[in-house]
């Protein structure tokens, strides 16, 4: 038969008592468990996980608009093409990996959580549909600006690019093309 010493008894009496002293200290006198505040970090990064669903939206509603001046003006997708392949790439990008961007201008249009493509309004005439997407894209970049002042340094920088994007985006969509000049 073992016997058990004196000394780890108590050595497990006093590693046992710690532990209920633990396991007590999360719950409340009325024996359920208290709110825990979040750590300053929890904080920050559910902050920034808003940030990057805010952001990401934005630019898709973005996308969505693109997909309705190419849907309402074909003969303009050649033309916004390159410029809506970017805003797919700031999606995912802004979403650090979230859905995937919609289909490119010869596949379907997918809608975005906010916005349909059914209720984006189109100008008939193809020049005030560029105007009215460059204004769009204008007012993006300054939605990505704006959140500069409370992003994450990485993520600030991210944003910046972006809105800086968007910013040559808007002139290209105004500036006059070789076959407007002839």
């Amino acid at each position: 038969m073992t016997t058990v010493g004196r000394r780890a008894l108590l050595t497990a009496g006093a590693a046992g008592a710690a532990g209920a002293a633990v396991t007590l200290a999360g719950c409340a006198s009325d024996g359920t468990e208290g709110p825990r505040k979040p750590t300053a970090a929890e904080r920050a990064a559910a902050a920034e996980a808003a940030l990057r669903s805010r952001s990401a939206t934005t630019s898709r509603d973005l996308l969505v608009r693109y997909d309705a001046v190419i849907d309402g003006h074909p003969a303009l997708a050649a033309r916004l093409a390159p410029l809506r392949a970017s805003v797919a790439a700031h999606v995912k990008a802004l979403g650090e990996g979230g859905t995937a961007p919609a289909p490119g201008p010869s596949g379907p249009a997918s809608p975005s959580p906010t916005r349909s493509l059914a209720l984006v309004r189109v100008p008939a005439d193809p020049a005030a549909a560029l105007k009215d997407l460059a204004g769009a894209v204008r007012a993006t970049a300054d939605r990505h600006t704006a959140a500069l002042l409370t992003a994450p340094p990485e993520y600030a920088r991210l944003l910046a690019s972006v809105a800086a994007s968007g910013a040559v985006h808007a002139y290209l969509l105004t500036a006059p093309t070789e076959g407007d000049r002839a």
